[in-house]
């Protein structure tokens, strides 16, 4: 069996438009641009057969997955796996000051190297994220699920699912309401989608096997 996971970044608020650093403030809501951006992902995801919708408990990546998981009558499962990176004393912060700091330029160039003042290392929110996903995934292994987060720490579990160095995550572009897909598979995870914000058809249902006595040998 293989378990796929739609990572979903929550859609737009008010400090992405001003260029602040939410991290994990309380009270950060979507705006109306984040809402009719959660809307459209939900209409491109009502047809999937999903088993269950996860989400970081912050309230702009809960109120994406509250709306995500409405037509699917599914509740919505909060888990701290999920959450943004702990930012500590950056949070909040204009990040046109933040990108005077020689801080900054680490997070951009080697950020496996980063423990940001007062918070957490780049390297912990990566494993933190990657073992709860890897969690979520063991719990559904047969229907698509989604998993609302946010943009570093999809951007690191992708980096991880892709064997590739942490240090170049930044390479990797999460937009606002965006979607990724990974499926995990006997033989290890397969990274299907990155950023995607275009039109998601459900997948194509399997083909029951043939029994083994009715396979041809010489085939």
């Amino acid at each position: 069996m293989s378990a796929t996971l739609l990572l979903v970044r929550h859609g737009e608020n008010d400090l992405i438009k001003a260029r602040r650093l939410a991290g994990r403030l309380p009270g950060v809501h979507l705006n109306e641009t984040g809402r009719e951006q959660a809307r459209r992902l939900a209409e491109r995801l009502a047809a999937w057969p999903l088993a269950a919708v996860y989400s970081s408990p912050l309230e702009r990546c809960y109120e994406t997955a509250l709306i995500i998981a409405e037509p699917h009558g599914l509740p919505v499962r909060t888990h701290d796996g999920l959450l943004e990176s702990d930012y500590g004393e950056w949070q909040g912060q204009a990040v046109d000051e933040l990108v005077k700091t020689d801080l900054w330029k680490l997070v951009q160039m080697t950020p496996s190297f980063v423990r940001f003042p007062g918070g957490e290392t780049l390297r912990a929110m990566q494993q933190r994220t990657v073992e709860t996903l890897h969690e979520i995934a063991a719990d559904h292994p047969q229907r698509p699920v989604v998993v609302c987060s946010h943009a570093d720490p999809i951007r690191a579990a992708l980096m991880y699912f892709l064997g590739a160095s942490l240090d170049l995550f930044q390479r990797l572009e999460i937009a606002p309401a965006s979607l990724s897909i990974v499926r995990f598979e006997p033989f290890g995870p397969r990274v299907l989608r990155i950023n995607d914000t275009g039109r998601l058809d459900p997948p194509a249902a399997e083909p029951d096997p043939v029994p083994p006595s009715d396979q041809d040998p010489h085939a």
